[in-house]
């Protein structure tokens, strides 16, 4: 067919053409997906991603909006903004499937998770990988003081609250009141920290359990109105051999913790860690490292709360479960630590 034979193309119809033709390419150059990098043709690139939190009230949440603010300050290319979740469970299925860049996780749940073997739940979540050792997270088990309530086993046939569900306070309570063979003889209530300490005080449960750095702020919310007692997990812990079963670590919660007559109580804790999904480039992992860790970082982080003293370089990764990230791999021996073989991927 001849040119000439075809029908005239006015300004309209031609722009409209051309229009059809750049906007593929235009959609292309848009398309920047949660955790990854703007401008990678050279120019200017800003790294993009959410740090999974916690519940209200909760450390988790503390640490991830103290790291959205202050990492963004002094990293130009990286934005970071804080988001709310079940709590550790939540966030290392997250995590690992990108949803969010960074998240905190614990350890046991971490390894639980990447083995294929959470509760009810046969995937495995081997996208997440291991930053740095935040702080140790105690069970704690509330009850009023006055109540005749002295062992976890005291509970059957009582209300008592046990976390979010998807956290890892829940999926801690259920693990060790499982082993101690309670919990199927008790009404246990999936409620945030916050929400726990209302019902506490309102009288409408009997006790509730968190897995947090101590002091934890719900708690003291609770001992402000009511007289509370910790009950010694610990104790039933070593009873049960619970120790066998999990991995997690005896430890004290001080007396006067929460009130200069209350005496120390033996508990156990699992390791909180800082993880990034895999996918995170090494680079972006290292220099948010680098800010996080340095002397001005590690004091920001315990501006925002006390219990991130035990954030440290001599801390490093310990009790890491999975894999190390790239990227932390080579801050880590940047600062003289020796990574495991079996913690590179």
């Amino acid at each position: 067919m001849k040119l000439t034979s075809m029908l005239p193309i006015n300004r309209v119809t031609r722009f409209a053409i051309v229009l059809a033709l750049c906007l593929p390419l235009a959609l292309a150059g848009c398309g920047n997906k949660e955790g990854g990098t703007a401008g990678s043709d050279g120019g200017d690139s800003t790294f993009t991603g959410k740090i999974g939190g916690g519940p209200t009230g909760g450390t988790f949440n503390t640490f991830a909006n103290a790291m959205s603010i202050y990492v963004p300050k002094h990293l130009d290319d990286v934005q970071l903004s804080a988001i709310g979740s079940g709590g550790s469970v939540e966030n290392v299925k997250r995590v690992s499937s990108g949803e969010s860049s960074f998240g905190l996780c614990y350890a046991v749940d971490s390894a639980l998770g990447r083995s294929g073997a959470l509760p009810k739940d046969p995937k495995k979540y081997d996208g997440t990988m291991a930053m740095g050792f935040l702080y140790g997270a105690p069970a704690q088990l509330i009850v009023r003081a006055d109540s005749d309530f002295h062992s976890a086993k005291d509970l059957t046939g009582k209300k008592v609250a046990v976390g979010n569900a998807g956290s890892g306070a829940a999926a801690s309570a259920e693990r060790f009141f499982r082993h101690i063979g309670v919990w199927d003889n008790f009404d246990h209530q999936f409620l945030g920290y916050s929400a726990a300490a209302s019902a506490f005080k309102d009288g409408k449960i009997d006790a509730f359990w968190v897995l947090v750095g101590y002091p934890n702020s719900s708690v003291i919310e609770a001992s402000v109105q009511v007289d509370i007692r910790l009950i010694d997990v610990g104790k039933d812990a070593v009873e049960a051999g619970f120790y066998d079963a999990f991995a997690y670590i005896p430890v004290e919660i001080p007396a006067g913790t929460y009130g200069e007559d209350m005496p120390a109580c033996s508990s156990f804790q699992d390791a909180t860690f800082l993880c990034a999904n895999k996918g995170v480039p090494a680079e972006v992992v290292y220099n948010v490292m680098n800010t996080l860790w340095s002397t001005e970082g590690m004091a920001a982080m315990l501006a925002a709360k006390k219990t991130f003293k035990t954030m440290t370089l001599e801390n490093g990764f310990d009790g890491a479960s999975i894999p190390l990230h790239p990227g932390a791999v080579k801050f880590w021996e940047e600062h003289g630590k020796t990574v495991p073989a079996k913690l590179k991927s």
